[in-house]
């Protein structure tokens, strides 16, 4: 099932904005994945509020948080091989990102 949630919870972030992927490497669970570490992209859309499965997983909260749909540039996160069009686009809480 779903784990969005109706808490009112203040967006950090809004459609057009550019964020910075947080460097996390915590000693349990995450949703970052590796490759989009460190990458700047845009914030596309905002999905609502959901659970944030790192504290959840691990039994400390629901710490509920917006999702975001970040777009990188293909070329940001593969490198020069990649098609100079394409994008990747990745889920990632709150949590993950700070301002660019």
């Amino acid at each position: 099932g779903s784990t969005r949630v109706a808490a009112e919870v203040a967006a950090k972030f809004a459609p057009g904005d550019r964020v910075v992927v947080r460097n996390l490497n915590p000693p349990g669970h995450t949703r970052v994945p590796r490759y989009i570490r460190c990458k700047i992209g845009t914030v596309e859309r905002d999905h609502g509020v959901f659970i944030l499965p790192d504290t959840h997983a691990h039994g400390r909260g629901q710490s509920p948080q917006h999702v975001y749909s970040v777009r990188f540039a293909a070329r940001d996160v593969w490198g020069a091989e990649a098609a100079p069009a394409d994008a990747v686009y990745v889920d990632l809480w709150d949590d993950y990102l700070d301002p660019a």
